[in-house]
């Protein structure tokens, strides 16, 4: 029996709450040897106080030594083993801005790119174009067509978008368009396997229908489609472990994988730790857990930007007497993964994780919350898989196995 099937079969109701807040790339890494980790640096007295009263420890996302993207690593944190249940990054855009997919339709995501003119791409991103300049290239891109399917578009943020084709005998195991370099021209869709062979061949008709209506933009004027897949049909948090559940982000991508698993997606109407809070509040009636998702620190990570990164996580810790003022009974403080400034990449380096639950946490020694801290902390080091189960038993939402 799995983790995640035992844990079913032992969740049970009360009137607890749990919040589950997210830093994205929380864990990080020192500028020079022997210095200190972004969080390690921050000023935060409010979640010092915290892991001085509560326990921390760190949790692996995936395996150990293996770098995850967002998507498998928010999977892990949900309780669902992302080696067991792989999903890829189509069906969690299109899930994101609410466009439909169904258990046979093929989602894809696509980034606008530029290409010279032998084809060869000399920027993935299209400059990062605006998604004021971007949406209505999106718009003009659904007057491709291709017989026999149907495709829906829809735009994301910037210079991505989300596209599902729906039709007869379609399957998901396609190769990704983007060959994520420079210099090369983007890859033909080429099914891995023979059940996509329709579905990649009629992608590359539409490619290529669809390829003429970007040819005079400056920047934008090709695509590139990544993650092509299906509705992966993951299990539900009511289901699971019968939890009310809502989620606070602003990203498509995280509304996406929390629409996946059943949460209701509140809106959040900017990327700051206090449009997050404000989405916290509206859902905190009618939910027993709230999933809260904060990007900056993430994407100030790949940027390189050390003290971006730092104030994030200071802001975050400004706002978290608010966010206890709702009086959770159990609070889990961690990042979905590790994206140090200094490698301006996601890491495999394990992540900080703060439990605090009054009424029936362990105290362990810390006084601070960041990465030395949590090396040593009582709850040593989890998979990730394990927050969900550990998040319900201090809940006392878990009853007990055997006689």
């Amino acid at each position: 029996m799995s983790t995640l099937e035992l844990t079913r079969s032992l969740a049970t109701t009360n009137n607890t709450k749990i919040v589950l807040l997210v830093m994205d790339g929380l864990g990080g890494l020192p500028l020079q040897p022997g210095g200190l980790t972004e969080l390690e640096a921050a000023h935060t007295p409010t979640l010092d106080r915290l892991a001085s009263e509560g326990t921390l420890g760190q949790i692996v996302p995936v395996r150990t030594g293996i770098t995850p993207g967002s998507g498998p690593a928010h999977l892990a944190l949900f309780g669902i083993d992302p080696i067991e249940h792989a999903i890829g990054r189509g069906v969690i855009e299109a899930f994101g801005v609410g466009l439909p997919v169904g258990e046979h339709d093929v989602a894809a995501r696509g980034n606008f790119c530029t290409v010279d003119s032998a084809g060869l791409i000399t920027d993935r991103r299209a400059g990062r174009i605006s998604t004021a300049a971007a949406e209505p290239l999106v718009a003009q891109l659904g007057a491709a067509r291709v017989p026999g399917v149907e495709v829906e578009l829809r735009h994301v943020k910037e210079y991505r978008f989300a596209v599902v084709m729906r039709g007869a005998d379609l399957a998901a195991d396609i190769a990704d368009t983007d060959p994520q370099i420079n210099g090369v021209v983007p890859h033909a869709a080429r099914a891995r396997t023979p059940g996509s062979e329709r579905a990649a061949r009629l992608y590359n008709q539409w490619i290529a229908a669809a390829q003429p209506i970007l040819r005079a933009q400056p920047a934008a004027n090709m695509f590139t489609l990544r993650g092509f897949s299906g509705d992966p049909r993951l299990p539900k948090f009511s289901e699971t472990y019968k939890l009310r559940a809502a989620c606070a982000a602003m990203y498509p991508m995280y509304r996406g994988v929390a629409s996946l698993v059943g949460m209701q997606v509140q809106k959040v109407t900017d990327a700051s730790p206090a449009a997050a809070l404000a989405a916290v509040r509206s859902a905190w009636a009618a939910n027993d857990f709230i999933f809260v998702h904060i990007k900056p620190t993430d994407s100030y990570g790949e940027d390189g930007d050390f003290a971006g990164k730092q104030k994030t996580i200071e802001t975050v810790d400004a706002m978290l007497p608010d966010l206890l003022d709702l009086k959770p009974d159990v609070l889990l403080v961690t990042g979905d993964h590790s994206t140090p400034a200094r490698m301006q990449s996601h890491s495999w380096h394990p992540v900080p994780l703060l439990l605090w639950a009054p009424a029936t946490h362990r105290p362990d020694r810390s006084t601070r919350f960041g990465e030395r801290d949590c090396e040593g902390g009582g709850l040593g080091t989890l998979p990730a898989t394990d927050v969900m189960p550990l998040a319900m038993a201090h809940a006392r939402r878990l009853a007990k196995y055997g006689a």
